[in-house]
């Protein structure tokens, strides 16, 4: 299937969230409430090749992740700020959480699927049934 930004065909519209709905003073606060509100969360860019490979693996796996476009977030500057700290620094997106846990960015969910524990955590999530 192939990707196309204007319709988000690989993953349900719905689950596109653009500035939350989800208010929080605190961006961590915001962060971590996000975050548990799925079983799988993506923080992204809609311009980032990254992001769009990482919701492509879990579109091919059959999970719906719920994705939050930083960059169509009137606080999405804020987010990324965290979400670096959270990862010790460097690039902030994207940054996937599954079931409410910081799995990491692409590198940290590519060797998960790679050493076969992705599958695992996406179950125990209850993202996939399989």
């Amino acid at each position: 299937m192939q990707y196309q930004p204007e319709t988000h065909s690989y993953y349900s519209p719905s689950s596109v969230i653009h500035g939350g709905g989800v208010a929080a003073a605190d961006p961590f606060e915001r962060v971590v409430r996000l975050a548990s509100g799925s079983a799988v969360v993506v923080f992204s860019v809609s311009t980032c090749c990254m992001c769009h490979a990482v919701k492509r693996l879990f579109c091919g796996m059959g999970v719906s992740p719920t994705v939050y476009e930083l960059d169509q977030d009137p606080r999405g500057k804020e987010i990324e700020r965290v979400l670096s700290q959270l990862l010790g620094g460097g690039s902030a997106v994207p940054v996937v959480f599954i079931g409410g846990k910081l799995v990491g960015a692409m590198d940290r969910v590519m060797a998960s699927h790679i050493s076969g524990n992705l599958v695992p955590l996406l179950k125990e999530a209850g993202a996939l049934w399989l």
